[in-house]
């Protein structure tokens, strides 16, 4: 990690600022798109399976369904990775959360078990992977649309910004959730309901897709068509020849960064009713106030690469995210009075999420870039977000205090991630830095 002091950074300008907020917004709408599926799991299990199969076995293949999106990540991120990077970002910056919503709109529309028998799931099936394709497609595509947009010295603050936006989607499906539980009763649910916050994804997805209509390609894929510069074989291809080195920190913090999500996002909210015994209302505003400060933790944590650096950053919040999961558990085991506080405080302290995305844009060289990240954080994120929740739920009750050993683990692995890779002295932090026309 170099001493060598950074630029002075250079103000956003209100150019820089619309992208930046449509980039933010219409990632959060594409989140929405993908997670409401599962707040809607269970009544998604009575509508799409035979009524004769056991209710445990009709919502495990209603999860099994979701998982699929995960899964089908890998492929749908190669492919439209390949494309921004031959044919430019913006391209398929639109596309993908055109892919995103068409699906959400037709599960909104679509006939269920009772009309068309065994087609039904299998047509929710095949919707699902086409949005795991896109979101697969999504991530990498806006990290790097992002990064070539913003400003040197700027980079941190406007990734950190961005995967505010991305995390906001899980707040909005979550608040979506609630509000139609208030509104309808269980049976309104399960006759028509449910098709309400899907309908709501395809009208977000539209108004997704015009608002991106004004952005502009990036400087740094306009200049490398200038210079005739992309790669005129397969980016994937030269990712793999040429680039292994970068690949390998890219996977670890791909798992540091989903780590954090999984645990303050998708395993506390489960064991906060299932162990500790708080209700589902008490839960649910507990864990929204997580993701509110989890976004804040965000941008401080980009804030903080702009003035030391993406590695040091990272070796810094990879420290903080034990620390903030442990003193909310402790909260938890030891029935404090103000769990909403530790709560909050674990939020910030999963500011990695914020990091991480500003290391990986240095990792990979322009013409084959969004290939690299794609590549590397789709197979590690959809390896590590569908196996890690169902072994820490399996672990939990041998102790309560496994969530803490395994973000301790995670962490570990972060700040010697960061001291291993991070650029010797006279190198540069980033290979972004020097790419601005």
């Amino acid at each position: 990690m170099s001493a060598k002091p950074l630029a002075p950074p250079l103000r956003l300008s209100r150019s820089d600022h619309k992208t930046l907020g449509l980039a933010a917004l219409g990632g959060a709408l594409e989140i929405y798109d993908f997670i409401i599926f599962v707040f809607f799991a269970l009544t998604l299990s009575q509508l799409f399976f035979p009524p004769e199969m056991p209710q445990w076995l009709r919502l495990l293949q209603s999860f099994g369904i979701f998982v699929t999106g995960y899964l089908a990540r890998p492929l749908g991120g190669i492919l439209m990775a390949h494309f921004a990077d031959r044919m430019g970002r913006k391209k398929v910056f639109s596309l993908s959360i055109l892919m995103m919503a068409l699906p959400c709109l037709l599960i909104g529309v679509m006939p269920t078990y009772a009309e068309i028998g065994y087609a039904a799931p299998l047509i929710l099936l095949a919707l699902r992977i086409l949005q795991g394709a896109a979101v697969g497609g999504e991530v990498p595509s806006a990290w790097v649309f992002v990064a070539e947009h913003a400003p040197a010295g700027r980079r941190g603050y406007a990734l950190g910004f961005l995967q505010a936006g991305l995390t906001f989607g899980y707040l909005i499906g979550a608040l979506t959730a609630t509000a139609l539980a208030q509104l309808f009763s269980p049976q309104e649910i399960l006759a028509y309901a449910w098709r309400l916050p899907f309908l709501l994804g395809g009208v977000f997805g539209v108004i997704g897709v015009w608002l991106r209509r004004w952005l502009s390609e990036t400087p740094v894929f306009l200049a490398l068509r200038e210079r005739n510069m992309q790669r005129q074989e397969l980016p994937l291809r030269t990712v793999l020849r040429e680039h292994r080195k970068a690949m390998w920190p890219a996977v670890i913090l791909t798992c540091v960064l989903t780590s954090a999500v999984v645990v303050l996002v998708v395993i506390t909210p489960t064991l906060m009713q299932q162990r500790f015994g708080m209700t589902a209302s008490h839960t649910f505003a507990l864990s929204s106030l997580g993701i509110v400060f989890l976004n804040i933790g965000c941008v401080l944590a980009g804030l903080l690469v702009d003035r030391i650096g993406a590695w040091r950053a990272l070796l810094v919040y990879s420290l903080l995210l034990p620390i903030g999961v442990a003193g909310l558990y402790a909260s938890l085991i030891g029935g404090w009075s103000w769990p909403g506080v530790a709560y909050a405080l674990a939020g910030l302290g999963c500011g990695v999420v914020g990091v991480v995305p500003s290391v990986m844009v240095g990792l990979f060289p322009a013409d084959i870039r969004v290939s690299g990240i794609s590549f590397t954080y789709n197979i590690a994120y959809a390896a590590w977000a569908s196996t890690t929740p169902l072994l820490l739920i399996a672990l939990v009750p041998w102790s309560p205090w496994v969530c803490v050993g395994y973000c301790l683990v995670m962490g570990t692995v972060g700040a010697l991630t960061a001291l291993r890779f991070a650029p010797s002295p006279g190198k540069p932090a980033t290979a972004v830095a020097t790419e601005h026309p």
